[in-house]
């Protein structure tokens, strides 16, 4: 079975899914609004500060994956579109922070079969993420920072090229094929003038591996239960904005 083979599932599964998405959307939502108005509301202590960041992100991205216990080679994939984040900071002092926020990414990978001779995918997923992260060092400057991210999956694209000549393609939101949330671990370093360099590894896999569809035969299949593919991505952010003035202004 093809990766980027479109596949039909029933209407109530997709409803389903959707709603669970919703669900947990909602209350990540109301988490963070909560801690935000707590976060302003003590904003007034000493040495402690609260700000908003606002910026975009590059993404080269890899994947290890693996085809029925085959290694599968991976390109690079470059994604420098549709990459939004927004970051609120708290300060508890001159060289210790913390920050969370909503982020839109766009998360995927190029694969080339292992198997079929000059057949490659291209799959990608268009994410909503809730990182929660502490910052190291200067915080008017250069520090360091790690964090733990949960993304929700929003669109799923796939597409399969043979011989380099597009074969098929299919979208859907809410995707059955992808997990209902990705979980991944993050690092980096942010200098002056906001701009960021981080490292990302996802220890979910990119599709469900239980996911069953009819192969249009009136067959039950799992076209990814043999296919595992870890994403890890190198990214240059820039965080042009903080509060609403440009962020180098503060320099």
């Amino acid at each position: 079975m093809k990766l980027g083979t479109k596949i039909e599932f029933k209407p109530k599964q997709k409803f389903m899914r959707t709603l669970m998405v919703a669900k947990f959307t909602s209350l990540f939502l109301l988490v963070m609004t909560f801690t935000t108005n707590l976060a302003w509301s003590q904003e007034t202590e000493p040495q402690k500060r609260v700000y908003t960041t606002t910026g975009g992100e590059l993404i080269l991205s890899w994947a290890d994956a693996k085809d029925n216990g085959a290694d599968a080679d991976t390109p690079l994939r470059f994604a420098p579109f549709l990459n939004f984040q927004s970051q609120l900071h708290r300060d508890m002092n001159d060289k210790l922070g913390f920050f969370t926020g909503l982020n839109i990414r766009n998360l995927g990978f190029i694969y080339d079969d292992p198997v079929e001779v000059n057949t490659r995918y291209k799959l990608r997923t268009y994410t909503l993420g809730i990182p929660l992260a502490i910052k190291v060092g200067s915080m008017q400057g250069t520090f360091v920072f790690a964090g733990y991210e949960l993304e929700f999956p929003l669109n799923f694209k796939a597409k399969t090229f043979v011989n380099e000549d597009k074969e098929s393609k299919s979208s859907d939101w809410f995707s059955q094929r992808t997990p209902g949330i990705y979980q991944s671990l993050f690092a980096g370093v942010q200098g002056p003038y906001g701009l960021q360099v981080k490292f990302k590894y996802y220890f979910t896999n990119f599709v469900e591996k239980d996911y069953a569809a009819n192969d249009g035969n009136g067959n039950t299949i799992y076209p990814y239960q043999n296919f595992d593919a870890n994403v890890f991505y190198i990214s240059l952010s820039f965080q042009l904005f903080k509060d609403a003035s440009f962020y180098y202004n503060e320099f």
